[in-house]
Formats: C-alpha cells, sequence, structure tokens
C-alpha cells in the first residue's frame, strides 16, 4: 500500500525521474562516520553519482565534523551536512545529521530541519521496516514542533502522512480532517487528501478534494495533474485532457511535459 503511495506521491511532484537518479548511500550509524573520510559515496546500480563539487564539498565538511572536538562546531558541521545531503538526495544521512544538530540547539527551528529530513527520508523509503522507523522518527521532531507551535498545520499535516504505513492509518484520516476543519482552503492537505482517495479508488472524493483545491489554487499543477488522474480513473476523459493540458501550459520542465504526455496518450 506504501510502495503505491510513494510512487503517487512522486507522480504527483513530477519527479518521478529522482527515483532514478537519486544516488542512494546513507549514513546508517554513528560507526559509519568512523570510517576514511576521503571515502566518497555509493551510488547503487542505475543512480547517477553525486556531482564532484557537491561530493567534495561533503567530503570536506564530514572530515571536520569527525575531527571536531566542541560540541558546537559539531553541530554546525552537522547542520551543513544535512544541507549538502539533503541537495544529493540523500535523505536518510541528511536526516541523522540533522538529528545531531538538533539535539544540541534545542530550537523549534532546528526541530522543524530534523523532522522535514526525516519526512523526506520516510516519503523515499520503499523499505516497509525502515518506512515505520523513519516515520516515527518523523513524528517525534515535528511532535516537538508542534508542541511549541500547535497552529503549524503544514507541520500537522506531515505527521498524519507518516501514519499511513502504520498499524493506525485512521489516525492519520483524522488529523488530516482536523486540519481541514479548522483551515478549509489548506493546500497541502486537499492536496494530501486528494491522493490519498484516488490511492483507495475513491475517485469521486479525490475529484472532490482536488477540485476544493483548484478553486483555492487554480495554479497548483500537481493538484491538477492528480485530478486529471482522477477524472482519468472516473472514465471521463474530456474533465482529465483539460487538466493535463493545463498543467503543460503551466510548467514547461521535460520531465513534467513527458509525464503529462504519456497520460494523454493513455486517453487516446
Amino acid at each position: 500500500m506504501l510502495r503505491t503511495r510513494i510512487i503517487l506521491v512522486l507522480a504527483a511532484a513530477l519527479v518521478v525521474w529522482l527515483i532514478f537518479l537519486l544516488p542512494k548511500a546513507v549514513v546508517e550509524n554513528e560507526n559509519q562516520l568512523k570510517e576514511d573520510a576521503s571515502a566518497q559515496p555509493v551510488s547503487a546500480a542505475g543512480h547517477s553519482e553525486v556531482p564532484a563539487t557537491l561530493s567534495a564539498n561533503i567530503k570536506s565538511v564530514r572530515a571536520q565534523f569527525i575531527k571536531s572536538a566542541t560540541s558546537q562546531k559539531n553541530a554546525i558541521f552537522a547542520d551543513s551536512l544535512r544541507t549538502l545531503y539533503t541537495q544529493s538526495g540523500q535523505f536518510d544521512s541528511a536526516a541523522w545529521f540533522a538529528e545531531q544538530a538538533a539535539t544540541f540547539f534545542n530550537t523549534t527551528e532546528s526541530f522543524l530541519k530534523t523532522g522535514n529530513s526525516f519526512y523526506e527520508a520516510y516519503t523515499f523509503s520503499m523499505e516497509p521496516a525502515k518506512q515505520e522507523q523513519l516515520a516515527e522518527k518523523a513524528r517525534e521532531w515535528l511532535g516537538k514542533v508542534l508542541a511549541a507551535d500547535p497552529k503549524n498545520l503544514e507541520v500537522k499535516t506531515k505527521m498524519a502522512m507518516t501514519y499511513l504505513s502504520s498499524k493506525s492509518p485512521m489516525q492519520g484520516i483524522t488529523i488530516m480532517r482536523e486540519v481541514l476543519a479548522e483551515d478549509p482552503k489548506n493546500e497541502f492537505a486537499l492536496y494530501n487528501m486528494g491522493m490519498l482517495s484516488i490511492q483507495s479508488g475513491q475517485y469521486d472524493r479525490a475529484v472532490e478534494r482536488l477540485e476544493e483545491l483548484k478553486a483555492v489554487n487554480p495554479d497548483h499543477t500537481q493538484g491538477l495533474l492528480l485530478l486529471g488522474v482522477a477524472y482519468m480513473k472516473k472514465g471521463n476523459k474530456d474533465k482529465a485532457r483539460l487538466q493535463f493540458e493545463r498543467v503543460k501550459k503551466l510548467d514547461k520542465d521535460p520531465a513534467v511535459l513527458a509525464t503529462v504526455d504519456s497520460y494523454l496518450k493513455d486517453l487516446e
């Protein structure tokens, strides 16, 4: 179920190609950091290498992190590595270093960075056991943000999404509904509810949510793409085609156009 959801998330975000391009080397534990600091990140077969400049920056900062004798400098290096690993698409590593920094800084901002990093790692993970581990970590740190800022609905929505691979998926749906009850025009929540409705085969409900999103933001390309998918699943080819054509007008990214064209071809 989660695999299908993740694939749909990526398609809707128009970054499906990242699955094939992102390097997958990650930091699994602290011992790994003690290995030769000059080692280059290893990418999985079929994945592109980290760009040379970015790889060199990671290598340099990681060496400083390992050698640092003070907690403050160590935390600063860890925060820098979080940024660099995020840029390289190595989200597990980004989350690990974010946690090191947040443990020292102990600020809401650092909690948010860590929670978001674990959420990204969770979203891209394809291993059920690891998904749940990352989801728990995301909830832990995002929960700290909500404790300080209960009105942060984006964080609340992300927490809701992490429950979908757990034994209590309805808890996530309940939280999402709470967000929409407080803010009926919340784009992030409407989008995710529409996506989940498609995933569960509730296409009428998906259309309802995504049309609401379209009314709030007519140029929400991800939402329009999902709306097109929902109409296509319902068998309404004309309305599906309208959404896909709108996406093509709004976004000229080659990956976006290729995705939309593949759907349009299915409508022929």
